[in-house]
């Protein structure tokens, strides 16, 4: 219980920081990145399993990111290759700074240089 409450603490402030600064949806943000540390192109299947989100809860994102000119969709093989467009790929870059300092500020500025080795090894031990 402990560890949701916390988890739900910090990420709640870092989207709240987040939509502020970039002006994306927390779900926008989610799909921007996933495609971001794929370098740029996932199958839609590969990005819903990623984030844990049903298949048609993602599609119909998708159709508004393709409105807003973040993402492009093609069918391929057995699937639907989600690609960044220029957009999506500026939107996401120019939001990285903000993210990587309001993660600095809700987490990791509030532990020791201790914690943050011990929390790092033990992401990396469950991820």
């Amino acid at each position: 219980m402990l560890w949701k409450r916390a988890y739900e603490t910090v990420r709640a402030a870092v989207i709240a920081d987040m939509t502020v600064a970039s002006g994306l949806s927390e779900p926008e943000l989610s799909v921007l990145v996933c495609l971001h540390d794929a370098g740029g192109v996932l199958r839609q299947a590969a990005i819903a399993a990623a984030l844990g989100w049903d298949r048609t809860r993602l599609s119909h994102l998708l159709t508004r990111m393709e409105q807003r000119d973040y993402v492009v969709r093609d069918k391929v093989a057995n699937g639907v290759e989600v690609a960044l467009r220029p957009e999506g790929r500026r939107t996401i870059e120019a939001s990285v700074p903000a993210l990587d300092a309001s993660t600095h500020r809700h987490l990791l500025d509030r532990l020791g240089p201790d914690d943050v080795t011990a929390l790092r090894a033990i992401i990396g031990r469950l991820l």
